[in-house]
This record gives C-alpha cells, sequence and structure tokens, in this order.
C-alpha cells in the first residue's frame, strides 16, 4: 500500500519530512516554556543578550502580528535559527506561509526572506561559523535536527 498525501509545504523540509521536537525536548524543555518564556521574551533580542532573537511574524489565518523568541544567529547575508521545537511549531509555519520575517538580535533589526529548512548534516558549515562550540554542543544534547536559515533582504 503506498501513501499518496502528499505533505503540507509548509510543515516540511524539502524531503517532505515533518520534524517535532526530541524527546527530552518534549519532556523536559517543552513543560519549563512556560516558566522561562516570558523572562526570555524581556531580553529577546536587546544589546548584550546576542543569542536570543525575536522573530516578527504574521498569523498564517489569522493575520495577527506575533513576536516569537528564539535562538539565533546572523552569518554574513543570512540568519541560522536552530528548530528547537521542530518545524512543526506555529511560527515556522508562520514564517514559512508568509516568505518573510523581522528579526531582532543584540539590538539590531533585520528584514528577512526566503526562509528554508536545513538539516543539521548539511548545516554544519554554516552552524559553525555562525554558533560557538558550547551552543552547537547544547543542540546535539536537546537533539536539534534541523535549522531555519533566511536570507538578509536587500533593500
Amino acid at each position: 500500500m503506498t501513501d499518496t498525501t502528499q505533505p503540507h509545504r509548509h510543515t516540511t523540509d524539502p524531503t517532505g519530512v515533518s520534524i517535532g521536537p526530541s524527546l527530552f525536548v518534549r519532556l523536559v524543555m517543552g513543560p519549563m516554556t512556560k516558566v522561562l518564556n516570558p523572562l526570555v521574551a524581556m531580553l529577546a533580542g536587546r544589546r548584550h543578550f546576542p543569542m536570543a532573537a525575536q522573530i516578527h511574524h504574521v498569523g498564517r489565518r489569522s493575520g495577527e502580528p506575533y513576536v516569537t523568541s528564539v535562538g539565533a544567529s546572523v552569518q554574513g547575508a543570512a540568519v541560522l535559527i536552530p528548530l528547537t521545537f521542530g518545524n512543526r511549531s506555529d511560527w515556522t509555519r508562520n514564517v514559512r506561509a508568509a516568505g518573510r520575517c523581522t528579526v531582532r538580535l543584540n539590538g539590531r533589526v533585520y528584514q528577512a526572506v526566503a526562509p528554508e529548512f536545513i538539516d543539521a548534516a548539511h548545516a554544519a558549515p554554516l552552524i559553525r561559523g555562525a554558533f560557538g562550540p558550547i551552543q552547537r554542543l547544547a543542540f546535539r544534547l536537546l537533539g536539534i535536527q534541523q535549522f531555519m536559515r533566511l536570507q538578509l533582504a536587500t533593500h
């Protein structure tokens, strides 16, 4: 029996695989987000807090503006975001549907376009350039398998 359903283009990687959070993230980090998110939201995007960014995006169905705190790094002409909760989170689907978002990181604001999911193995050179060894170790420990890469928009 073959599966004839098509994967939803906004929630899958280029191979059509929908990737959720690791077991550790689901069991440990998931419950902690209710406590940590308000604190991280206050600090994300500000100067001297370089790892946490704010993603300003628009709801794909509601059209409402949202702000989500994520880890991120600017590397050359791209923004690289580890997908701690996989590619099925609302913010990733919103950014993919819109094709753009605004990123506030380390006190600077960037317009970012052309979001794409890239797996950690193929993104290894980018990850090494964008994140320090402690951050890369944390990605492995958290089971992060995928990143979102966005291009910085040219005005």
